[in-house]
């Protein structure tokens, strides 16, 4: 939920409700400014509220980099996004050339960007595989060709194929050809 506070949009992470035996009840919310980037916490009485922003999404495919900002071509307008390695911030590791992605955009300007939940990335380097480690629980580290490292089973080889969470830097799987 993306919320209007001071003229800028706010986006919830997360709140909890206290109601205490003979007084109303406080919401304690966890917001960050979309625009500025930083964390607030606040309690509100249940009685406050809020406007909501108005947040567009656009599906957008990186196309390429120039002096530390990224450029954006709209999925359906084909028009050119210039957005800071600053709004990219650790969505940065994610992206290559071609990627889709959803911009986040207000008042006309991109303010955030969301890469899919799950991406494909090849193993450009990894440990190679020691003979006798065949167990599941063996770990190494690899990294993509997008730029991340994740922590993979011990099996995986360089030029492997890959499913990752890019929310939580995770491997989930091998992917078939």
């Amino acid at each position: 939920m993306t919320l209007l506070i001071d003229n800028e949009p706010h986006k919830v992470i997360n709140f909890s409700i206290m109601k205490q035996a003979r007084g109303a009840a406080k919401t304690t919310i966890k917001f960050k400014n979309l625009k500025k980037g930083n964390t607030v916490e606040n309690t509100y009485r249940s009685q406050e509220s809020f406007d909501p922003a108005e947040i567009l999404r656009a599906g957008a495919q990186f196309t390429y980099e120039d002096n530390g900002n990224y450029i954006f071509m709209d999925n359906e307008t084909f028009e050119e996004t210039l957005i800071s390695s600053d709004i990219m911030g650790d969505n940065l590791q994610w992206i290559t050339e071609g990627a889709q992605v959803t911009l986040i955009m207000f008042d006309g300007l991109a303010i955030d960007i969301q890469v899919p939940k799950t991406i494909e990335a090849t193993i450009v380097e990894t440990e190679p595989n020691m003979k006798g480690n065949t167990s599941g629980a063996f770990t190494k580290p690899a990294t993509l060709d997008c730029g991340a490292v994740v922590t993979v089973p011990g099996f995986l080889e360089t030029g492997e194929l890959i499913r990752v969470d890019t929310e939580k830097k995770t491997y989930l799987d091998r992917v078939k050809s």
